[in-house]
């Protein structure tokens, strides 16, 4: 009488979606991550600091030239000389150490966006294997509910059943109509959401493939995750801007050579200066470096114990939803076909009412509709785990052929 799609056998496994190859999935995932425009920013970021720092490894200072010319009497005097201050404090070495992690902070950030985007990618086509399934199990009880009202209206013909049970298969199916429009429409929006991360995408393609679930990602180094190290480079990048913040404060000497001729004679000098710093001592732009440096030293030390914490909660909750899925699993294993065709087995026979054959077919639904949900939760327990351990991006290039 009605369909055991293996769509209901299969749940948590198959799902009648599309099988795609792991290897071709995952490079053309990372393909349409690398094309997000928050990932090409990132990239255009890392672009203009590295542009930056061509002109901040430049020297400080360039040499000079003077040219004097005077006439005193009959007599013309002329010198020229050639000065050159000397970076006697190796600012330039300060800038260049500087530029140098304000370049590595460019990469971070862009490993920091790609992990961000590929979990909410991984996570929207997820929830659309959910609304796929969901819509699937809703539009395949309304068909059962069509079966079921033809079977009744040919059994009240006959004399077996009364009106009630036409009518109460009749409201079943009515209410069954809006969870199917319901479901259809979460499976759209789903779609929208996917193609807004991923332009590119498919059912035929964009589908997860099965591996993916049994990647077994290497034990996280808190320390290199991406949101770690972008805070530990910020606090380095703070902590070298202050000492170049106090390098520069320092003056430098000027050294310089010159020569002429002083009527009949011939000249030789040597030139030294030294900026004295006796005004405008810029005490408080120091002190603000190294203030912000304290606070971006306290601002990584509050990000790594927050992680460590999230990397704790997401393991807990993953092996809580692995180890109700696998107990969903052995419950239900070839329960679902069995139950319905006991059911309308026990129905035809006049031993199960209508009424009651409804609720039990609804029990039945909602079983599986609990599967569902299981699988979700696991899934998306899954990948927040790869994305507060810092592995996302390993676990999609792991089954990847160099």
């Amino acid at each position: 009488m009605f369909k055991y799609q293996p769509l209901i056998l299969g749940i948590l496994f198959s799902f009648n979606l599309p099988s795609v190859n792991a290897n071709s999935w995952q490079a053309w995932f990372n393909q349409q991550i690398k094309q997000h425009a928050e990932v090409i920013a990132a990239k255009e970021q890392m672009n203009v600091v590295q542009s930056s720092n061509k002109d901040r490894e430049q020297p400080l200072y360039n040499p000079e030239i003077e040219a004097e010319l005077e006439r005193e009497g009959t007599d013309n005097n002329v010198r020229v000389g050639l000065s050159q201050t000397i970076d006697w404090w190796d600012k330039k070495g300060g800038r260049k150490l500087e530029s140098t992690l304000n370049q590595v902070l460019a990469q971070q950030q862009i490993r920091a966006v790609i992990q961000q985007k590929s979990a909410e990618a991984l996570q929207a086509i997820v929830n659309w294997q959910i609304a796929s399934q969901q819509a699937e199990l809703a539009k395949q009880q309304e068909d059962d509910l069509n079966t079921l009202l033809s079977l009744v209206k040919k059994r009240q013909q006959a004399g077996d059943l009364g009106e009630l049970d036409a009518e109460l298969t009749f409201f079943s199916l009515a209410q069954k109509l809006n969870a199917t429009a319901q479901a259809q429409v979460e499976l759209k929006q789903s779609i929208a959401k996917i193609k807004a991360l991923l332009p590119q995408w498919s059912a035929q393609q964009g589908n997860i493939p099965q591996s993916f679930w049994h990647n077994q990602a290497e034990k996280s180094s808190l320390e290199k995750h991406p949101l770690v190290t972008v805070a530990r480079t910020e606090w380095e990048l703070l902590q070298q801007s202050a000492k170049l913040a106090k390098r520069e404060n320092k003056a430098d000497p000027t050294f310089g050579v010159n020569a002429g001729r002083l009527g009949a004679d011939n000249v030789l000098g040597l030139t030294f200066s030294m900026p004295l710093q006796v005004r405008n001592l810029p005490n408080a732009r120091i002190n603000q470096a190294y203030q912000q440096a304290l606070v971006a030293e306290a601002n990584y030390h509050g990000i790594r114990r927050k992680q460590q914490y999230a990397i704790e909660a997401s393991q807990a909750t993953l092996a809580e939803y692995q180890q109700q899925l696998k107990r969903w699993q052995s419950l239900m294993q070839g329960r679902a076909n069995h139950f319905a065709k006991l059911l309308e087995k026990q129905w035809r026979n006049g031993e199960l009412s209508t009424t009651d054959y409804l609720l039990a077919l609804q029990q039945k639904t909602e079983s599986l509709s609990a599967g569902i949900a299981l699988q979700a939760n696991f899934q998306t327990a899954y990948i927040d785990w790869l994305y507060q351990s810092g592995q996302i991006s390993q676990a999609l290039n792991q089954n990847i052929e160099n």
